[in-house]
């Protein structure tokens, strides 16, 4: 049980090591808020941060159309 535990923990670690940064303006932000929503939600953190990365990079994305600025913060 203890080496099947082991052998996913790492699996997981070389999977995450191998994943870039996102490029995506606003997913960012949007994830970091999205996850804690959805932490406080009912333990979805990792679909909130998702829907929040997506949000985030629409809303960039609509800004930049818009010939606004996306916001740095």
């Amino acid at each position: 049980m203890r080496t099947t535990i082991c052998l996913a923990a790492f699996a997981a670690m070389g999977l995450l090591l191998q994943i870039g940064p996102a490029p995506a303006k606003g997913c960012n932000k949007g994830a970091i808020v999205g996850g804690a929503a959805g932490h406080f939600a009912g333990h979805h953190g990792a679909a909130g941060a998702a829907a929040g990365c997506a949000i985030g990079h629409h809303q960039a994305n609509k800004q930049q159309t818009n010939g606004q600025a996306p916001n740095s913060k």
